[in-house]
């Protein structure tokens, strides 16, 4: 019985069989039902025969878990696009200017991509052991908006499996109401390998969350953070994020040309010299955003400390 049993295995090796999961299911509980015969018959199990059998039970129950449906799986393909976009994004080194470097060392590089427009990139360590920063990032998103200013909620709206959620954040407004309020739907997508984690994301459409009234709906993506111990010391860690984003930014209609000045002084807007009518200049949302990843590394810091602090 056991070779039919592996002539079973084969078959369903063919990707047109793979996708039959009763197939698949009837093959794993016969290879266990037959490993369990054999070990009766031997006079001691071999290591091997235990590892099977443990394994095909996994296998077992892993097939029961109720299949993606097809909307799911384009969420998981998209938080997968968004990982590895990102990844080839930063992996290329040239073409980066520094926007802001802070006398603790953290600093925000940018450059132009084509098919992309304007990426920050945010290289920081954080004086926290990973798992800390990581569990504060992921399994406590919910709880952003309690200790990072620009943020005002997130909610998670669906998870998919143990990788995939999808998001409604909602942005607070700049001081000044420079930006006003927007919010994002996003997919996001976390993978942990060895002492590296990856947390992706990007826009998404998703029909229970329309726009939002007082809100403007904004892009974001592809965007990530790298967590990794920095070299030499597990007890930190170091934090590079990628973000890219769209904030669909304008002014009110009706906002004075004194306003509009006030503002330009402000972030030394060399680029514009007339009156905004009505559209907020690229130069001071870039400037913006920089200040926001500066931001987000100091409240994090603060956060972290809190929390360690509550927890001695």
């Amino acid at each position: 019985m056991l070779p039919a049993t592996f002539k079973l295995c084969a078959a369903i090796s063919y990707r047109h069989l793979r996708n039959m999961t009763g197939l698949r299911r009837q093959a794993a509980v016969t290879i266990s039902q037959e490993l369990s015969k054999f070990a009766c018959h031997s006079t001691g199990p071999s290591t091997w025969i235990n590892q099977v059998r443990r394994r095909s039970s996994l296998l077992s129950s892993r097939l029961e878990e109720k299949p993606f449906s097809e909307m799911e799986m384009s969420y998981v393909k998209q938080g997968e696009e968004a990982l590895q976009k990102s990844l080839s994004i930063l992996g290329d080194q040239d073409g980066w200017k520094t926007e802001t470097v802070v006398d603790n060392g953290d600093k925000v590089l940018s450059k132009v991509l084509p098919d992309v427009g304007k990426v920050f990139r945010l290289e920081v360590v954080v004086d926290q052991p990973l798992d800390a920063v990581y569990s504060e990032l992921v399994d406590n998103m919910e709880q952003m908006g309690d200790w990072n200013p620009n943020v005002k909620e997130v909610k998670i709206l669906q998870k998919i499996g143990k990788d995939t959620v999808i998001t409604h954040e909602k942005a607070a407004a700049t001081p000044g109401n420079i930006v006003g309020p927007r919010d994002f739907v996003s997919v996001r997508c976390s993978k942990r390998r060895g002492s590296t984690c990856v947390l992706a994301g990007m826009s998404t459409k998703y029909g229970a969350m329309p726009e939002q009234e007082g809100f403007i709906r904004a892009e974001n993506g592809p965007t990530c953070m790298i967590l990794r111990p920095l070299p030499g010391s597990p007890s930190q860690t170091k934090l590079t994020w990628l973000l890219s984003i769209d904030l669909k930014a304008s002014f009110a209609a009706n906002i004075s040309k004194q306003k509009q000045e006030s503002i330009q002084g402000k972030f030394h807007s060399r680029a514009v010299s007339a009156p905004l009518q009505g559209w907020l200049p690229k130069t001071i949302i870039n400037q913006v955003l920089s200040q926001t990843q500066v931001d987000f590394a100091n409240h994090l810091r603060d956060r972290l400390a809190r929390t360690v602090a509550l927890n001695c």
